[in-house]
């Protein structure tokens, strides 16, 4: 199930990048903003719940179609191509393993415990 559940990541990372071809914008701006998400992983500075709440803003589907949807429907180029970031980078980081947070610790993902302690 985990390998299906990749296979499927990496569609919607590989439409997110076709959607992105569609916006005749450059690469580059893809690529300098694709680990942008991260930046949610501050909260983390302050404690776990509040890290859990910052990185699963940025690391939410759900989120990241709507910004991508409201560009479309305000005609916002920006909006548009933040959508596309934020959802390819949230695609790429569950093929990686990374899912959304649970309060109680970084380790603590909807997708399974992840680093050295797994237990």
């Amino acid at each position: 199930m985990k390998n299906l559940l990749k296979l499927e990541e990496t569609g919607m990372l590989f439409l997110s990048c076709f959607a992105y071809s569609l916006l005749d914008q450059p690469w580059w701006i893809f690529f300098v903003f694709f680990l942008a998400p991260d930046l949610g992983m501050l909260g983390y500075l302050i404690n776990a719940k509040a890290g859990s709440v910052s990185y699963n803003l940025f690391h939410h589907k759900g989120i990241a179609s709507i910004v991508w949807i409201a560009g479309i429907m305000m005609n916002i180029i920006t909006l548009e191509m933040a959508g596309i970031i934020l959802f390819a980078h949230s695609s790429f980081d569950r093929i990686m393993g990374y899912g959304l947070k649970y309060p109680d610790s970084f380790s603590h993902t909807h997708l399974g415990m992840i680093g050295r302690n797994k237990s």
